[in-house]
């Protein structure tokens, strides 16, 4: 049997001044090259969960193994340096940095991790590889990301969290902006670009209608009894 990629057991976590917690008994498991669909409203810990999940907060209680290292056990500092060395984020709103262009901006994945450099071979190449690869055309490789339209800035958003073959990519709404098609195109060359790279994927979202697409698909609420204590109400 192979090992999981991800296991989080009894999880737990309060933001500073809150009086309940927004996670809490959280158990959660992704194989290698899995893809899993979380579903959950505005507010009910999905952004939490995967800023937990990256080491960007530790967690009250409970534990998260990433390839069998307990993240909550690293200083901040080695959280970070793991994060960069083994996740891409695809954020909600992309966080582009809009000064530079689309190639410049998918090698960002790289920037803090040799380990992703080493991965990713000739960097340049493979920014425009994944770039070409994700249906972005070669005429917007070299534009301003302010100067690109949203399903655009989307593509480059998903180039550089997979440049260097991440074992687990992150992708909080990522397609939130889209119409129905580009939504549906942007989640197949997702798809095929993370199993070329070996990578698992944890798509947190509130649209449901693509669960069926995923290999498991669950309910924040089912796993979060935060979400259960509060009635469940996504």
């Amino acid at each position: 049997m192979t090992a999981p990629l991800l296991t989080i057991e009894s999880l737990r976590f309060t933001w500073p001044g809150d009086a309940e917690p927004i996670v809490s008994g959280l158990n959660l498991e992704i194989a290698p090259g899995q893809r899993v669909f979380l579903a959950g409203a505005s507010g009910s810990g999905k952004s939490t969960l995967l800023a937990l999940i990256g080491g960007l907060v530790a967690p009250s209680s409970g534990t998260i193994r990433f390839a069998g290292q307990d993240l909550a056990a690293l200083s901040r500092t080695a959280r970070d340096r793991f994060r960069a060395d083994h996740l891409g984020v695809i954020f909600q709103q992309f966080n582009l940095l809009p000064w530079l262009d689309g190639v410049a901006n998918a090698r960002l994945g790289c920037q803090f991790s040799p380990a992703r450099r080493e991965r990713a071979g000739e960097i340049e190449e493979s920014a425009r590889e994944l770039l070409a690869a994700m249906g972005l055309a070669s005429d917007c490789w070299t534009r301003r990301a302010d100067a690109l339209s949203v399903g655009q800035q989307q593509r480059v958003a998903a180039a550089r969290a997979l440049i260097g073959q991440p074992g687990l990519v992150l992708a909080d709404e990522p397609t939130s902006a889209l119409d129905a098609d580009r939504r549906d195109a942007f989640v197949e060359l997702l798809f095929a670009q993370a199993e070329r790279a070996g990578s698992a994927i944890l798509f947190v979202s509130h649209d449901r209608a693509l669960a069926d697409r995923f290999d498991l698909k669950l309910e924040l609420a089912d796993i979060n009894q935060a979400n259960a204590a509060a009635g469940g109400a996504l």
